[in-house]
């Protein structure tokens, strides 16, 4: 007890340093400054997960609210490839699947090829509504009745696939198709140079002679198999030219690619061909 005593004698005897007032009301300011900071971001996190929940509601209600709903970044800061619009949904017996990608840079080739694609997407969605109507009518003007008309439906698809990306280039590939009584199905290259601000050719992959090295590579993989495609009298492969499609393929190879029907017949399917 008299230990005790003296301990606190010596406690309440010790003097206090000038600056630990000072101290003190740091720590304070301190922890308020924690404190605002964690509420701040709980605030920022609630709303951040009310957005995302709000988007994926939007998803599957309109097109336009799933703008930027997927990032697929290309190289970081320059340029990105994203989904700029994606939904799924069932309208007068069409279903849609519709992935529609954006170029993400300060480019005005960014901004045509965008548009190009928003054109094209347009152009195939308003194609498909008048198929489809014009199959409907047909069917019942030729005898056709609600009971057979019941279950008939048509698909309808817009996808992209990015073949290849570096540092500043990207090829990708946008696909539409249609999927009823008969079918149809397109698919267009996308070769871009986002720092030069143009399209990648053949002859930036191949040097001066591309249509020579190109043809030739076509026509030898063509001979492996030649029952498979036309003959060039009947609308087979001639030659490739500055109108030939390809793509990039992931290891830096062109892959030059054809529209079904176009030099076979469509068990062929859509004719690819390594130029490298």
């Amino acid at each position: 007890m008299k230990k005790l005593e003296e301990a606190r004698r010596a406690y309440e005897s010790t003097p206090i340093p000038e600056e630990l007032s000072s101290r003190v009301e740091e720590g304070i300011r301190q922890g308020r400054s924690a404190r605002q900071r964690r509420q701040r971001l709980r605030r920022r996190w609630f709303s951040a997960a009310a957005c995302v929940m709000l988007l994926i509601a939007g998803l599957n209600v309109s097109p336009t609210v799933a703008q930027a709903a997927a990032e697929v970044p290309v190289i970081g800061g320059l340029f990105r490839v994203l989904t700029f619009v994606s939904y799924d949904k069932t309208e007068d017996d069409i279903n849609y699947s519709v992935t529609v990608p954006e170029v993400d840079a300060e480019s005005a080739l960014a901004e045509t090829v965008n548009k190009a694609i928003q054109e094209k997407v347009d152009q195939h969605l308003a194609k498909a509504q008048q198929d489809w109507e014009a199959y409907r009518e047909a069917f019942f003007a030729t005898g056709g009745t609600e009971e057979q008309w019941a279950g008939r439906q048509m698909d309808v698809i817009v996808d992209y696939e990015i073949k290849f990306r570096s540092d500043t280039e990207v090829s990708f590939v946008v696909t539409m198709a249609e999927g009823w009584v008969s079918a149809m199905e397109e698919r267009t290259c996308y070769n871009l140079n986002l720092t030069e601000n143009r399209e990648i050719t053949l002859e930036d992959l191949l040097g001066e002679n591309w249509a020579e090295i190109s043809t030739a590579a076509i026509q030898r993989q063509i001979d492996e198999e030649p029952q498979k495609y036309f003959a060039p009298e009947d609308g087979g492969f001639t030659a490739v030219d500055e109108n030939t499609a390809f793509y990039i393929r992931e290891d830096g190879v062109p892959v030059a690619l054809f529209a079904k029907y176009e030099i076979a017949p469509g068990s062929t399917g859509f004719p690819e061909f390594p130029l490298g």
